[in-house]
């Protein structure tokens, strides 16, 4: 009786052991409300079949998103012994009004981060998966509206939805996606095929690294069946990032580049470049610039060159933010063609009351690309908010905000046009 006492006292400290070294969090944001927005764009000049039109769009709907992307998501560690552990994440994106599944798209789950790694107290952590960049997560941490999904940011341009204007407002509209604004226009961020590395902090400092690797390699073969003439050869998809923190006191500043290449095989049919467009030079380059779409796929022969820098400084009464942007497109075979946006912003950050907080910030920013007289657009947008904390995991949200370009866009090379958009939601956020 005694030594059965003695095996079971035995298992049950062993499996609290065990319980104790690791541990599994299910995680989560639900983000509901109501989304409007309008969207104008007005063209003219050259005679043509759009010659002094106007386009419009609006949109009002119980929608979700807006402040933060609704998701379901995974995490755990276990200890290794040593100061050694292992970490993993997997996130999903979840879309609540959507009849089908509640996932973002009816047909697949959204992959938003699946990684796992290693850290090693005192010298850092790497991990390999689906991952956020580094130069993403120093947005994150220096943006005053959160990286919310309404119009109004000059750095943080991601889209809400699908590309079907099904997302909050105007956001993840066409017109915004054509003008500068849209999903992926300003930087990666995130990707397939990625290894992090991640170093502890030494005096103030902290380390970041990133390397996407994606090749398919085979012997190149005539294939006149073909239209292109040839099947094989590259297919390769690289990147890499490099990124440095500094905090001290009050302090924070951060500087990332991360440059993306994309190498496809020989096209016999060769590249047609009609009168040297901007639109034309990214559909025939695959420069993904404009338009929607995230960024794990790193587009067609091109490089993508991103470069970011951001500060804060805690005042105690508010908090400070400023931010650049620069991002530059160009193709393999002629580094001639290209496509640029950069921008700058800065807000602030304040809680009015212990349960009231609120931001404001304004930005600035410019496109230019390869074509007749190097075609260009200065950009506008600003944006104001505020929560209000029912608790620490649920609160009520308010936004409004508005972007704009001058009368010369980018991707519209025969008729100068100009651009406004208005963003705004109202809605309830619980994190679990």
């Amino acid at each position: 009786m005694k030594k059965s006492l003695l095996a079971v006292a035995a298992i049950g400290a062993f499996a609290s052991a065990a319980q104790a070294q690791s541990s599994v969090t299910v995680y989560g944001i639900l983000d509901v409300g109501y989304v409007g927005g309008n969207a104008r764009v007005a063209e003219g000049g050259t005679k043509s079949a759009t010659q002094n039109t106007v386009q419009k769009a609006t949109q009002n709907s119980f929608d979700n998103n807006a402040e933060s992307t609704s998701r379901l998501g995974f995490k755990g560690t276990e200890d290794l012994g040593g100061g050694t552990s292992a970490f993993f994440t997997v996130e999903l994106g979840l879309a609540p009004s959507d009849s089908q599944s509640g996932f973002k798209s009816a047909t697949t789950t959204e992959n938003r981060q699946s990684f796992a790694g290693l850290k090693k107290n005192g010298i850092g952590d790497f991990a390999i998966g689906t991952q956020y960049t580094a130069l993403h997560n120093a947005v994150a941490a220096t943006d005053a509206a959160g990286t919310n999904n309404i119009l109004g940011d000059m750095i943080y341009t991601s889209a809400t939805a699908s590309a079907t204007n099904t997302g909050a407002g105007v956001k993840d509209d066409n017109f915004a996606a054509n003008n500068g604004f849209g999903a992926g226009n300003s930087y990666t961020i995130r990707a397939n095929n990625t290894l992090t590395v991640n170093t502890a902090t030494f005096a103030g400092f902290t380390g970041h690294g990133i390397v996407i690797m994606n090749n398919n390699n085979s012997t190149q073969t005539s294939n006149y069946a073909s239209s292109n003439g040839y099947v094989g050869g590259t297919n390769n998809q690289n990147g890499w990032g490099l990124g440095l923190d500094y905090a001290w006191n009050k302090l924070f500043v951060t500087a990332q580049l991360q440059q993306l290449n994309a190498k496809q095989a020989y096209n016999s049919t060769g590249v047609t470049v009609a009168a040297n467009t901007p639109s034309a030079v990214a559909t025939a380059y695959g420069i993904s610039i404009f338009g929607a779409g995230q960024a794990s796929t790193l587009g067609t022969n091109v490089k993508d060159n991103q470069y970011y820098v951001g500060a804060t400084y805690d005042f105690g009464i508010l908090k400070a933010y400023a931010q650049y942007i620069n991002r530059k497109v160009t193709a393999q075979q002629d580094t001639g063609f290209y496509a640029k946006r950069t921008g700058e912003q800065i807000g602030v950050r304040s809680y009015i009351t212990p349960v009231i907080e609120a931001w404001a910030q304004g930005g600035l920013g410019k496109t230019t690309a390869f074509g007749a007289s190097n075609p260009a657009a200065n950009m506008t947008s600003w944006q104001v908010g505020s929560n209000y904390y029912l608790s620490k995991r649920t609160n009520l949200y308010a936004i409004y905000g508005q972007v704009g370009t001058s009368n010369v866009s980018i991707i519209n090379s025969q008729n100068p046009s100009s651009f406004n958009a208005s963003n705004y939601a109202v809605g309830v956020r619980h994190t679990f």
